[in-house]
This record gives structure tokens, sequence and C-alpha cells, in this order.
């Protein structure tokens, strides 16, 4: 494991745009992987994977809207 490929809770949550707190609940949600160092159980997140919850926080959702009555000319 190089730690240079990973950054601790505080980056996390700085490049997340939250808390730390919320980056240790997402952990124990299971909405984001977190590796933790032996000695002393610090949390480690690759930057891959802050990036992939970005992307599924920004993901456009898909629902169907129906037309509205005034859009009906």
């Amino acid at each position: 494991m190089n730690l240079r490929d990973y950054l601790r809770t505080s980056e996390a949550a700085e490049f997340l745009g939250v808390s730390p707190g919320t980056v240790r609940n997402w952990v124990r949600q299971g909405k984001l992987k977190a590796r933790r160092l032996p000695q002393n159980g610090y949390r480690l997140f690759l930057e891959s994977d802050l990036e992939a919850v970005l992307r599924s926080v920004q993901a456009p959702e898909k629902h169907e809207t129906k037309p509205s009555t005034r859009d009906r000319a």
C-alpha cells in the first residue's frame, strides 16, 4: 500500500465538499469504501472511489414526467 495514493478522512471530506462526519457515516452505511491502516485503524480513501461517489450524486435522475395541462395548447 503506497500511502501517497490515498486521502485521509479530512482530505476526502474536502474533496467531496462534505464534513468529515459525513464521510465516516457514508463508510458505515456502505456508500463509500475505506481502507484501514493496520497500525492505527485510520481510514484511507482512493481518489477514484471518491470520484465514483461524486459521479453517482451528480448523475441526472431519469424520471418520466407527464406534460402539464398548461403545456397543452
